[in-house]
């Protein structure tokens, strides 16, 4: 059985956020800023550790103890690469690759190819704009993989699934309204996996992210993508969020209900593995609250992402959710025993397992005692 928790890589400088933000900005820029948003939110949310920089070696190896030592075995980099180059990529690059502890844990990328839109912080008064479009062209895509092969693939501690590099891709609609179609998508992934098994490998590990419920503005819907998956080339499905199949408002605004949205998901478990020929890999979240991601002195009213309601974190319904997926994954038929968590450090969308002020290490803890030390 594995575990691998996704990592969002916006909480150290980036030359593009410099540009759109200013010098040296990140996320925890929101989470200073944020404030209780009705009577009982519980805002901002501080982290234990300060406000550190991810992309320093020293800052990585701390979470990767923490990681490490509460059972975790992979961190899923959120991983955004575009048609005109990389972004966020130095969480990864400088502070993880460089960690003198770096192989107490596994890595892998979701590639994160959706639109990038101004939302930091989001304002009422107007839909977000485009920044930068998660659309590539065949030739950015080639050059893309044969980057992430020579890069990522290469080293020691990728994480593999039957000896294939496990890569993921977050919006599958996008990736094929940017090369074209199904056809040139096939091809395209053909030529990926072709050039993995050239550099080695006995394969590649393709994972779609099966997204019931377009939380992001920019998410392409797909019909039936339960027959055309397989030829694609994809080697399982996979669920980033409980949001994407419960959208919070539906249970009240401007506070949610975290059990309703467990019990929906495990539902979910359910029927995307019956939907889905491939295997189905479930996720457990352990809160959202995208309310720091919203401008402070405007009225906090549901206007669909980010300003919807909350999900209030507990560590109780999460260790909970953990043993639900535990039992899952352990049954005979499942032949891929992993299990996906968000987040290791989504913290302005309300969902991560880095210590807080409130809870300190409740959320490690708990996936230490359902799963048990590595």
């Amino acid at each position: 059985m594995e575990i691998a928790v996704y990592y969002f890589p916006q909480y150290h400088p980036d030359p593009r956020n410099d540009i759109w933000h200013g010098k040296g900005w990140t996320e925890w820029e929101l989470m200073k800023l944020a404030r209780p948003r009705f009577p009982g939110h519980r805002q901002p949310k501080v982290p234990a550790w300060g406000y550190f920089d991810e992309s320093d070696p020293a800052w990585a190896a701390k979470e990767i103890d923490l990681a490490a030592d509460s059972g975790i075995d992979a961190f899923i980099y959120d991983w955004y690469y575009y048609e005109d180059g990389p972004f966020l990529q130095d969480g990864l690059e400088r502070g993880f690759l460089h960690a003198p502890n770096r192989d107490r844990i596994k890595f892998a990328l979701m590639w994160a190819n959706h639109d990038w839109l101004d939302i930091h912080p989001a304002k009422a008064s107007n839909l977000a704009p485009l920044l930068v479009s998660g659309r590539v062209r065949r030739e950015a895509f080639d050059r893309i993989t044969d980057h992430v092969i020579e890069r990522f693939f290469s080293q020691p501690n990728y994480w593999t699934i039957d000896g294939e590099p496990y890569f993921s891709i977050y919006e599958i609609g996008t990736l094929i309204d940017g090369l074209g179609g199904f056809a040139e998508t096939r091809d395209a992934l053909a030529s990926f996996r072709a050039k993995t098994i050239a550099a080695g490998f006995p394969g590649l590990h393709l994972n779609c992210i099966a997204a019931g419920l377009k939380v992001l503005p920019s998410e392409t819907g797909i019909e039936e993508p339960q027959r055309w998956l397989p030829h694609l080339g994809f080697s399982s499905v996979g669920s980033y969020v409980w949001v994407h199949y419960f959208y919070p408002d539906w249970a009240g605004f401007p506070l949610s209900d975290m059990n309703k949205a467990a019990e929906r998901n495990y539902e979910v478990w359910q029927e995307l593995t019956a939907l889905h020929e491939l295997p189905y890999h479930p996720n457990v979240s352990m809160g959202w609250d995208p309310s720091p991601r919203t401008t402070q002195s405007d009225t906090f009213e549901p206007r669909g992402y980010t300003w919807t309601a909350i999900l209030e974190d507990d560590p109780v319904i999460f260790k909970d959710a953990l043993t639900r997926a535990k039992a899952f994954v352990s049954r005979p038929e499942c032949k891929q025993k992993i299990i996906t968590i968000n987040a290791w450090n989504e913290w302005t969308e309300g969902s991560y397992l880095l210590p807080d002020t409130a809870h300190g290490t409740a959320y490690t803890d708990a996936i230490r005692e359902v799963f048990g030390p590595k």
